[in-house]
């Protein structure tokens, strides 16, 4: 049965100037895995702009926006041995949330990411 579902759209270049501007936000936001992946893109910013976007429609699609027992560094987005993107929760962050199955969708261009996500219990 369908839980919710959440969308966000995220502006690459200011994810790129939060996290070129910010100290400490890009590891405060996103997982090491994330960050290795974002990394080793040749336009870094599109990938942590969709990554970005994912974890807000997750917590859209959950119904209770971000809340206390949850990072949004838990909320990592993988993708699977075919290249779909997953998203997995991890720390205290699966233990506030529980067990879910969660879908997810990324899409990015030059100047604009976006994400829908999906929860089914």
């Amino acid at each position: 049965m369908i839980a919710g579902i959440g969308t966000d759209i995220v502006e690459t270049g200011r994810m790129a100037k939060a996290i070129e501007k910010e100290q400490g936000f890009r590891e405060l936001v996103f997982s090491k895995n994330e960050i290795a992946y974002c990394e080793s893109k040749t336009n870094k910013y599109q990938h942590y702009a969709a990554r970005f976007a994912a974890k807000e429609a997750f917590f859209k699609a959950i119904g209770t926006g971000w809340k206390n027992g949850t990072a949004f560094n838990e909320v990592e987005i993988v993708n699977n041995e075919n290249g779909k993107p997953e998203l997995k929760l991890l720390g205290e962050t699966a233990v506030t949330i529980g067990l879910m199955k969660i879908h997810v969708s990324l899409s990015h261009v030059k100047r604009i990411a976006t994400a829908v996500v999906l929860v089914e219990q």
